[in-house]
């Protein structure tokens, strides 16, 4: 497969705005070439793609990323949804969603949270250590009193 050229989503869009605001006037398709090959710098073959790649992100609009223009060489067979047109090939590229990363294994040493999980259940109860009355519960031996908060 060789690759000719590809049209990104931002233009096919901005190339389908032009061209529906055309075809509402009622322009021929050959004066819609003329008038988006203007607009868009394209002339040629390059204009004849663009025109025909349009056609093809039209149909395939969602989750749509680019389309690619492609030749094939001989004994290849064409990608899923290519439309070919004359000996061309023009083929939508999509999006695909992120996936979701599931954890399989479980951690020993509490589910990858560094160190573990050192306060199970309990509500954190000062960001620069134990309470004076937290200590002094500690070293009888005794629980620390639950805090009130």
């Amino acid at each position: 497969m060789k690759s000719i050229t590809e049209f990104a989503l931002h233009t096919l869009h901005k190339g389908l705005a032009e061209k529906t605001a055309l075809t509402t006037e009622g322009k021929p398709p050959e004066e819609i070439a003329a008038t988006l090959g203007t607009s868009f710098k394209y002339e040629g073959d390059k204009l004849k793609h663009f025109v025909a790649a349009l056609d093809v992100a039209g149909a395939n609009l969602e989750n749509l990323s680019r389309v690619l223009v492609v030749s094939l060489n001989e004994g290849e067979t064409a990608p899923a949804k290519a439309v070919k047109v004359e000996e061309h090939h023009y083929v939508p590229e999509f999006k695909t969603a992120p996936r979701a990363i599931t954890m399989t294994k479980t951690d020993p040493k509490g589910g990858g949270k560094k160190g573990g999980q050192k306060n199970e259940g309990r509500p954190k109860t000062s960001p620069w250590g134990l309470t004076p009355e937290e200590k002094a519960a500690k070293n009888k031996g005794g629980k620390a009193p639950k805090p009130t908060a």
